[in-house]
């Protein structure tokens, strides 16, 4: 296979690499070169791909990864972008693969896309960021730097729709305040209709598009009318349906079983289309192949393919005989339309990036690769032909080829290595897998002999298995190493019979590298107990483990066999060498300094690989550039730029082992390169032919024994029959293989603890029966201590066991609880913060709440207006509106003043208080802001609202008078809500009243209360208060003692406020007054006679005088209470009537408000309407004016694309001028052929000269023009290669009419011949002639178009000048036209119906009309009020006489009733002491004497009772302390007895003995019974103390009275 120009440069002794082969496919950017060859960008290379050989050939970037990528069949040239700094363009010519020339853009940083043009020779690149600059150049006319010089008519600018407003009315676009292309291209989104979504779409021959929609319809565009049909799918004949539904059902059927969602081809949304003169190929998510046959608005289809994933592209090659289907997944397929076949697979890009490759044993015929996703691939090493490949169905992480036989170890991210069988490179198998552990598999390394495979994984393990297939790979242990390995290099010591395997560590904490080296010995594998430990690790002492620190820290690092390392340092681009002493040991590291440094010239992390026979090294970094050194001197031998840093740089590297080929792999740009040698000393050649041929020797001896084996080994399956087989034999030889899921670790630990539980079986059971007999005794313990007394019974927590579990799972629990009152409190902030948001918003920001004020008696309510505090700036314009106002007053005082006759001074001053009284009364019209409060002398007039700022200016000004008339709305607001308040004070102060009133007639009325709601009280919202806390509220134990204090003290002071001798004496003996008042009167009782409970007949006749008397006063005191009774009911009907009167007189105020606030509301709506109206004219203003700015942009736009159309009508002509001349000449040769044939045979007879006639004018039987035009590709059209290629197609059928048989006969050979040729020059003239008008006629279509397109534009430069006239004259109407808005009193305007009449058509009348007709009706009115008035008065007389008459016979009566009432008036006693006794009060001052001498004998024998109660009270609170002293002493004593007692538990527990004589067992029984004895007896002191207490509180004097 050819390899591309992109070789590397010799090195410093003469050797140089160059590719051989490159092989992958990262994405789905691929182009046609040719009708065979595909070719597509993968990493630094371009790879040509023949689709029908499958071979391929690349050329190289050299400059790093490809960037942009173009491709050109019809020139047969690629063209492609590097990624460096200011990029260059190359491009190259297939099939020579030879550098055509190179273009230098002004693009700093990349190009995104590239095109090659199909006909003409030119490139466009479109350049990224920051430029994003679209440049078109000829390609074969590059200046001397081979800079890019774009030409100014290959720029073809977007085309813009024109404007599409023709009318009076304004378009949306104006009204949405839009400009330029923005204001021809903007639909609202009202308008909008509900549209489909394009997913594909191709251009056809006759420039209309076919377009697939995601709703599943196909769409046809015609390009030129604009119009868009929808195709429809023509109905089949019935058998045809039929045969289709079936088909359609079983292919639903399949898609199910191999669980895809079934496909619904009525409906397919296409993703990829292409067209071809046969009809249309489209495909999409059903990744089925559909031809749509279309003729007219109808359609066909038939399946061609299935390939059952999503198809994202379609791609006809040049020729149109292959198509190539692109999948989603980066799968390509090719597709024959004229075979119909199936479609091939071309291209996998469903695999993922390359992971790792290597030379299959002997390294010199096949290599091994794997990606990350599992796929192994076979490759042949002479032209990189894919042979086999094989999907693992995992993740893969590492992959090595074994030396010793043709199998291949791929270790996965679970964990396993697989094994494969690669005795046929063209079907490679798995036969083996083994489950290590649950970490990814890192590296898989062999030794040069295939004895031993190392594999490294993550935690610092390394497993050491044999390499053998005849071993059954079997696992013979595994180490692990302090730190994370980062490398992992392994050197045979063929003398010793050793492999020595060196790890590179990850040392964290220090800024140096350590490295550990190990032995592995062929005694590991045939006694390998003696060397691992029972769990399957190696013992440290038989590895011989020795430890190196370096200087600087590495990378990589690999070693020779004479101990020399080189190290690739991970701080800076050096590669270091190093030579370790024998004399480390492992425990005691030592720092080694490297021997030699050298700069590598790379960036990035690196990584090293040795050549088999250690005389190469290379080193690859994150720059992607490969290095070769020689291993002797460290000098270059060749550098190849295989992969870039865009790509990731390079992941791995291989020598074959006969160092001919190397293997690089990049990170991520999915390229496989392998490397030959180009140039190399012939020494260096020998050396490593005869290394690999002595290992050649060395490996022959077990090659074809383990490659035997290999094919033997059946293929690994998954059964359980088959796992149960491989475990039984691998059982036998001490591997343990993933059988049950396991791991192999696992496996081991798993029959250790099965050892460790037979071996302890009997220790294991007793200590099981001594926990079951502890429980039992525990449960024993505590069933016997449920059966005792309370004082005897101890705590749950006293039996637990494992206080430590118990206190463990305690912290457990108060983490969950702090976490959750994190929890809890954050989400509390966050509420707490939405509230101070909502708060200001809604509250804190406004200067006046919004709160309401209701009726008592309705739910009648009225709210005021909240305002919004007004900001500085507000204010600040509101003042200079105002200046600008009183500014224009005082000018146009002052221009009527100046205008006038000369007045006098008072005159003029009377002239301008009039124009002021005028002006303001002018502005009131249309509005009553100002009978609430608005100021409407700072308005402008409303017939003076010409411009643009006077508008402006009224709208602040009406804004301030809306604010002016909510204020005085809210004034007034206040007060009546200061009323509710005062009147509800008074309800509570009267209820207070009615509330005696009702304990004094013993009644319970449940009394009204008013109260302010939430909405008149809007603040106490904001505040939270106890009662509306439903949960219990938490207290700390600070808080509970805090509380209970406060609780104390308050108790005790409410004690001594309540604690008086005097007024509880009071209180108990006359109720707590000293007088008797009237209210008392319904306490008072007679006491009945004592004699009462004698029988009737046994009084004597002074007992029935005095219970005559006990009687009369018994009746007398009722009747005095029934009056008492009855007073006060009168009083409490008085109180309630006077709380509802004034309530209800609060509530007609609060109607009043009501209707003050509709008024006030009416006028806020009056001035709103002046300012939406004047809104409404700025915004049609702005409107316009925007319109006009538009239209001016437009013409603007249309001028110069007018200009640019007549230049290219201009072209156009010329050009049908340039085709015109040649077409008549072309005719003028045609007559004078024919004239020269008329002359040059006109000698000739007249027989023959009629035959030779008809032979010239007869032509050849060959296919018509178009015929032999006809190409497979339909957008090509008629060109000169087609001319001559009709013309020679001409010529040949010539040649049959030329052969002398068809010579007339008796014609000379002569004259025959020069016949021939004037027959030929007059059909080669003829189809010059019918060239030339198709030409012609093409330049005259042309010329006709661009005509139609000027004439077209002329239009529209007219129409929109008309609209500009017409704007202008709108604009002029605006500004004279004003809105005037005036009020209309109720009655002044009737009314036939109830809707607001039209007043478009009304007439404006002079007001003094008005009101004459109005004084004359007032008039008539006045007249008819006084009549009326006398004959009220005269009917007011006649009925107040008839009152008087009426009240005079109702005082008549009540006399006669008052007469009579003195007649029957009955005499008491005490009537009759009052009225005969003249000294009444000496009486009853003795009488209250007597009472008071009595009272004080009571007061002495009470202090004296007190005096002795007092004495007991004292003793008592003695007795109480003493008793205080004697607990305070025990639970000293009982603290004391606890800490003894706990020490005593905490001894028993760490003595750990069983035996404990009884007689502590029973003194401890003692204390704690005694503890319990103790307790009891505390709690009954403290209940005979609290009854002491309470009879003492409950000693009454009353009681000692009586006593």
């Amino acid at each position: 296979m050819a390899a591309g120009p992109g070789s590397a440069g010799p090195g410093a002794e003469g050797a140089a690499l160059e590719v051989s082969w490159v092989q992958g496919f990262s994405n789905k950017n691929l182009a046609f070169i040719n009708n065979r060859t595909v070719c597509y960008p993968c990493g630094n290379y371009i790879l040509f791909l023949d689709i029908e050989t499958k071979k391929t050939r690349a050329v190289q970037c050299q400059n790093g990864q490809v960037g942009a990528f173009a491709a050109s069949a019809s020139s047969q040239v690629v063209a492609f972008s590097d990624r460096q700094l200011n990029p260059l363009i190359h491009i190259y010519t297939f099939p020579e693969l030879r550098k055509l020339t190179e273009l230098k853009g002004d693009a700093q940083l990349d190009y995104t896309l590239l095109a090659l043009s199909f006909k003409g020779p030119y490139l466009a690149s479109y350049s990224s960021i920051p430029e994003f600059v679209l440049s078109v150049c000829p390609v074969q006319l590059p200046d001397e730097q081979g800079a890019m010089s774009p030409h100014e008519d290959l720029f073809f600018p977007p085309t813009r729709k024109d404007d599409p407003y023709y009318g009076p009315d304004l378009p949306i676009s104006a009204i949405a305040g839009l400009e330029g292309d923005e204001a021809e291209t903007f639909v609202p989104r009202n308008c909008i209709k509900t549209s489909v979504h394009p997913t594909a779409h191709c251009w056809t021959a006759a420039s209309e598009i076919y377009m697939g929609c995601k709703e599943g319809f196909v769409l046809a565009i015609d390009t030129e009318q604009y119009s868009v049909s929808v195709l429809q799918q023509k109905a089949p004949p019935e058998f045809m349906q039929k045969i289709a539904d079936v088909v359609s059902y079983a292919r639903s059927e399949v898609q199910k079983k191999k669980g895809r969602k079934p496909s619904n081809l009525q409906k397919p949304v296409l993703l990829a289309m292409a067209f071809c003169k046969e009809g249309l190929y489209a495909a999409g998510h059903e990744g089925i192949l559909i031809f749509y046959h279309i003729k007219d608005l109808q359609y066909e289809i038939k399946i061609c393919a299935d390939i059952s994933e999503p198809i994202s592209s379609l791609m006809f090659s040049p020729d149109y005989t292959s198509l190539l289907l692109v999948t989603d997944q980066g799968t390509v397929y090719s597709y024959r339309p004229a075979h119909s076949g199936e479609a091939v697979k071309l291209l996998d890009g469903t695999c993922s990036c390359f992971l790792a490759a290597d030379f299959l044993t002997p390294g010199n015929n096949y290599c091994v690769s794997v990606t990350i996703s599992g796929e192994v691939q076979v490759w042949s090493l002479e032209d990189g032909t894919c042979l086999s490949k094989i999907n693992l169905g995992t993740e893969a992480a590492s992959m090595a080829c074994s030396p010793s036989s043709k199998s291949v170890a791929v270790g996965t991210q679970r964990g396993q290595i697989c094994f494969l069988d690669v005795t046929k490179a063209e079907a490679p198998r798995v036969v083996h897998k083994t489950f290590l552990s649950k970490l990814p598999v890192l590296s898989l390394h062999y030794d040069q002999i295939g004895q031993f495979l190392i594999a490294r994984a993550t935690e610092g393990h390394i497993f050491i298995l044999d390499a053998r297939p005849s071993k059954l790979f079997q696992v013979l242990g595994y180490t692990v190493l302090e730190d994370e390995v980062l490398h992992l290099s392994v050197t045979p010591d063929l003398n010793h019979d050793l492999v020595k395997v060196m790890v590179l560590l990850d040392v964290a904490e220090f800024q140096q590298a350590r490295l550990e080296i190990f032995h592995l010995s062929s005694a590991m594998i045939t006694d390998n107990e003696e060397y691992v430990n029972e769990q399957g690790m190696f013992n440290a002492s038989e590895l011989k483990k020795k430890q190196y620190d370096m200087d600087c820290p590495l990378s990589s690092a690999v070693r020779l066999k004479n101990s020399i390392v080189f190290g690739y340092c991970s701080c800076a681009p050096l590669i270091s060498k190093y030579h370790l002493s024998e004399g480390a040991t492992f425990g005691g590291p030592t720092i080694f300094s490297s021997e030699q440094t050298i700069h590598s010239k790379q960036f990035g992390s690196g990584l090293l690989c040795l050549s088999p026979n250690s005389q190469w090294l290379a080193a690859g970094a994150k720059d992607g550039v490969l290095f070769i050194y020689s291993t002797s001197s460290l000098d270059v031998l060749a550098q190849n730029h295989c992969h870039s840093y865009q790509g990731g740089g390079i992941r791995s590297m291989v020598f074959s082992l006969d160092g001919n080929f190397i293997l690089v792999n990049g990170e991520n740009d999915c390229a496989l390169v392998c490397l030959k040698w180009k140039e190399i000393k012939k020494t260096e050649v020998e050396k490593a032919a005869l290394y690999w041929q002595s290992l050649r020797d060395v490996l022959n001896k077990s090659t074809s024994v383990e490659d035997s084996v290999l094919k033997s080994m059946a293929e690994w399956n998954f059964d359980p029959e088959s796992t149960s087989k491989s475990l039984s034999v691998t059982e036998e030889d001490g591997d343990i293989t993933d059988t049950d899921g396991m791991t192999w670790i696992g496996q081991k630990i798993q029959k250790v603890m099965r050892e460790e539980t037979l071996r302890f079986a009997n220790q294991k059971e007793e200590l099981q029966m001594g926990i079951r007999k502890l429980c039992e005794t525990i449960q024993k313990m505590m069933h016997e201590n449920e059966q005792v007394p309370d004082i005897e019974k101890l705590e749950l927590w006293e039996f637990n066991l494992d206080l430590e579990e118990q206190e463990k799972v305690q912290a457990e629990a108060e983490e969950d609880v702090a976490r959750a009152t994190r929890e809890i409190e954050m989400e509390i902030l966050s509420y707490c913060y939405l509230q101070d948001l909502i708060k200001f918003e809604c509250w804190d920001n406004m200067c006046v709440k919004e709160r309401a004020v209701k009726c008592f008696h309705s739910d009648f309510e009225v709210r005021n207006f909240p305002l919004e505090e007004r900001s500085k700036e507000e204010l600040e314009t509101l003042e200079e509106v105002l200046q600008l106002k009183r500014t224009a007053d005082l000018q146009a005082q002052k221009k009527n003043l100046d205008s006038g006759i000369a007045l006098s001074e008072e005159e003029g001053k009377e002239a301008a208080r009039e124009v002021t009284v005028d002006a303001a009364s002018l502005c009131l019209n249309g509005s009553l802001s100002s009978q609430y409060g608005g100021n409407t002398s700072i308005l402008y007039h409303q017939c003076d609202l010409h411009t643009k700022e006077q508008k402006l200016n009224q709208t602040i000004l009406l804004k301030e008078v809306i604010y002016k008339v909510k204020a005085a709305f809210n004034e007034e607001f206040d007060i009546v809500v200061q009323k509710k308040e005062q009147e509800i004070a008074r309800v509570k102060e009267r209820n207070l009243k009615i509330q005696e009133i009702l304990e004094q007639l013993d009644l319970q009325v449940e009394l009204w209360e008013p109260v302010l709601t939430d909405d008149e009280m809007p603040e106490r919202v904001l505040t939270v208060q106890d009662s509306e806390i439903k949960a219990e509220k938490y207290m700390t134990q600070e808080e509970k003692e805090q509380a209970e204090m406060l609780a104390k003290l308050e108790r005790e002071k409410r004690l001594a406020t309540t604690d008086d001798e005097r007024l509880r004496a009071l209180d108990d003996m006359m109720g707590g007054v000293l007088e008797l008042r009237r209210e008392d009167v319904l306490k008072m009782d007679i006491p009945p006679p004592d004699f009462l409970s004698r029988p009737e007949d046994l009084w004597t006749e002074e007992e029935k005088k005095v219970f005559e008397e006990y009687e009369k006063k018994v009746k007398e005191l009722d009747e005095e209470k029934e009056d008492y009774r009855q007073f006060l009911r009168n009083e409490w009907s008085k109180i309630e009537a006077s709380i509802k009167e004034t309530t209800q007189n609060f509530d007609e105020i609060v109607h009043k408000l009501s209707e003050k606030k509709l008024k006030s509301q009416m006028v806020i709506y009056q001035e709103e309407l002046k300012i939406v109206n004047l809104i409404y004219t700025l915004l049609l203003d702005e409107e316009l004016d925007t319109r006009e700015a538009g239209l001016h942009k437009f013409l603007i736009k249309k001028k110069k694309e007018k200009v640019k159309g007549a230049r290219k009508i201009l072209s156009a002509k010329r050009a049908v001028e340039a085709c015109t001349g040649p077409y008549k000449e072309a005719l003028h040769e045609e007559k004078n052929l024919e004239h020269g044939f008329m002359k040059l045979f006109a000698h000739t007879p007249g027989n023959l000269f009629e035959e030779l006639l008809q032979l010239y004018k007869h032509r050849p039987e060959t296919p018509d023009t178009e015929i032999l035009l006809d190409t497979a590709n339909p957008y090509v059209k008629g060109s000169p290669e087609d001319y001559q290629g009709a013309v020679s197609l001409l010529m040949k059928a010539m040649d049959e009419l030329d052969s002398p048989e068809h010579m007339p006969s008796g014609l000379d050979q002569s004259m025959w011949e020069h016949f021939c040729l004037a027959r030929r020059n007059k059909m080669e003239n003829e189809e010059r002639v019918k060239w030339k008008a198709l030409a012609l006629a093409e330049m005259q279509a042309c010329l006709h178009r661009r005509t139609e397109e000027n004439d077209k534009m002329k239009s529209e430069l007219e129409k929109t000048f008309q609209e500009l006239t017409w704007l202008k004259e709108e604009k002029m109407k605006l500004q004279q036209n004003l809105i005037v808005q005036f009020l209309l009193k109720q009655g002044q305007v009737e009314l036939d119906s109830t809707q607001i009449p039209e007043y478009s058509d009304a007439v404006l009348i002079d007001r003094s009309v008005v009101e004459e007709l109005n004084r004359a009706v007032a008039a008539q009115g006045e007249k008819k009020i006084t009549a009326m008035v006398e004959f009220k008065d005269f009917s007011k007389g006649i009925i107040q006489l008839e009152w008087e008459h009426k009240k005079m016979k109702m005082q008549i009566q009540d006399l006669k009733e008052k007469a009579r009432d003195i007649v029957i008036l009955p005499i008491s006693k005490d009537c009759q002491l009052f009225l005969t006794m003249h000294n009444y009060d000496t009486h009853i001052a003795q009488h209250l004497a007597g009472m008071e001498q009595s009272l004080g004998v009571m007061d002495k024998l009470h202090k004296k009772n007190v005096k002795t109660h007092q004495k007991k009270v004292r003793e008592l609170k003695k007795c109480i302390r003493l008793k205080e002293q004697e607990n305070y002493e025990l639970s000293l004593q009982l603290k004391e007895m606890l800490v003894s007692v706990s020490e005593r538990m905490h001894i028993f527990e760490a003595a750990d003995t069983r035996d404990i004589s009884e007689k502590i067992t029973r003194q401890r029984y003692r204390e704690i019974v005694k503890q319990k004895y103790l307790r009891n007896l505390i709690r009954e002191q403290e209940k005979q103390l609290a009854v002491l207490q309470s009879e003492i509180q409950s000693w009454n004097p009353r009681t000692l009275h009586i006593i």
